[in-house]
């Protein structure tokens, strides 16, 4: 058993200190909201994610988990992760990391020698080392950076059969030492056979936003070729899959449609661009500049399409968006490309509904202006277009022949490319899609 605190209780911090828990930890949470750290004690955490609710509740019965504002909590501790979120600078590239390096300041008050810090915020290139002079008032205290790769909606999964473990250490015993302490807390998880990968920080800290820079990428390109498919009369779902059958290509990611949206995609590769800039080599990542540029344009493009359905205006006509999270099994709206959509369509004068089974909630504190219906069925209720935009089975589902009585007209538009055109036409829908005939 290594004792344990994990500082900041986000998406990745709660599942993380749950999850160690679950392995024979002993963890203490900590983070400064106090509301987010009483309903963490509850078992109810203050962000959807399926599972957690379970997990923290069996954590918190064994004894091996708590959560705490308290810092000096961390005292007793041997290892001290820092999960604390790194958004978007206000109007600007970079990631904020004010954070992180509140994080790592409040830590070292409380540190013992020999104590380890891990880094797993996701942080531009050199920030490690920038964190490793400022716990050099601790002595004998190490810090290493060890990446997350957690996907919402299945982020326990993620964590408990996690594809690699990265450690970036210093060299020499102290790294050799952090390695050790590594290798304690995650055990189990080798014992599995999880593959481990053992780098220096630098590299570390890049892997996750080289990784999320290369999906992006993936996506974007065949989001680029939805679009030459439209201009070309072409078929982006069955070009996806023609390429996706080259092993060296795979067909994953290669899913036409909206877009990526979220509080990690976007601004990872925005923060990546921003820190090749500070190192001069800013030129080497001037390619995700219009990897953007074509991740926003489908949000546009959506829009057109709609109103194009909508015989050329959304003037006293009603919109049924399915969809406000930025993706399915998640209440995360940050960036949601279908929330986007919904509200250009409103600030064209569209009547818009928007449903979805989670996200509803955090979706009317961003877009107030918006109509929200919990239910599928009323929001349906005499609509002229409906267009899905967030892949929710629940959507994916719906009978078209069904639902086709309660619309006032049979119109869908599939923003993710998932449902069957030939059972919704079959039903007497009319039915469009991002790069598709």
């Amino acid at each position: 058993m290594t004792s344990i605190s994990v500082v900041g209780c986000g998406y990745l911090g709660a599942v993380h200190a749950g999850v160690l828990a679950s392995l024979g930890h002993e963890v203490v949470g900590i983070d400064v909201d106090a509301s987010k750290v009483d309903s963490l004690t509850l078992s109810e955490p203050p962000f959807y994610e399926p599972g957690l609710n379970k997990l923290l509740a069996d954590s918190q019965a064994s004894g091996l988990l708590r959560f705490t504002t308290d810092f000096s909590s961390a005292k007793g501790a041997t290892v001290h992760f820092v999960c604390v979120g790194t958004p978007q600078r206000a109007g600007e590239l970079g990631a904020n990391l004010d954070y992180v390096n509140s994080a790592v300041a409040s830590l070292s008050t409380h540190l013992n020698h020999g104590d380890l810090i891990v880094g797993k915020s996701t942080v531009p290139v050199g920030t490690a080392e920038m964190l490793a002079k400022s716990i050099a008032s601790a002595p004998g205290a190490s810090l290493a950076w060890n990446p997350e790769f957690l996907r919402e909606g299945h982020a326990i999964e993620d964590s408990i059969s996690p594809d690699r473990l990265v450690y970036g250490v210093e060299e020499g015993e102290v790294g050799r030492r952090a390695v050790a302490s590594l290798d304690e807390v995650y055990a189990q998880l080798l014992k599995r056979g999880t593959k481990r990968l053992v780098t220096d920080r630098a590299t570390a800290e890049m892997v996750k936003t080289a990784a999320n820079s290369f999906l992006a990428t993936k996506i974007s390109f065949i989001n680029a070729m939805a679009e030459l498919c439209e201009a070309a009369g072409a078929d982006v779902a069955q070009l996806a899959d023609a390429i996706g059958m080259d092993d060296r290509i795979g067909r994953k990611f290669l899913n036409p449609g909206l877009g990526f949206g979220g509080g990690c995609l976007p601004k990872d590769i925005r923060a990546f661009m921003a820190r090749a800039g500070e190192l001069g080599a800013d030129q080497a990542l001037t390619f995700l500049r219009e990897i953007d540029s074509i991740n926003m344009r489908r949000r546009i493009r959506m829009v057109d399409l709609a109103r194009e359905v909508c015989d050329g205006s959304f003037i006293g006509r009603k919109i049924t968006v399915l969809g406000a999270a930025f993706k399915p099994n998640s209440d995360d709206v940050r960036d949601s490309p279908a929330l986007n959509v919904a509200a250009q369509i409103s600030l064209q004068g569209g009547d818009v509904t928007v449903t979805d089974p989670r996200a509803i909630d955090n979706a009317r504190k961003l877009f107030p202006n918006l109509s929200y219906n919990a239910n599928v069925y009323e929001a349906l209720e005499h609509t002229d277009a409906v267009l899905l935009l967030t892949e929710w089975d629940e959507y994916r589902e719906l009978d078209p022949a069904d639902i086709k009585r309660l619309v006032g007209r049979a119109a869908v538009l599939d923003g993710r490319n998932v449902l069957d055109p030939q059972k919704w036409r079959e039903a007497g829908w009319l039915y469009r899609a991002l790069g598709r005939r």
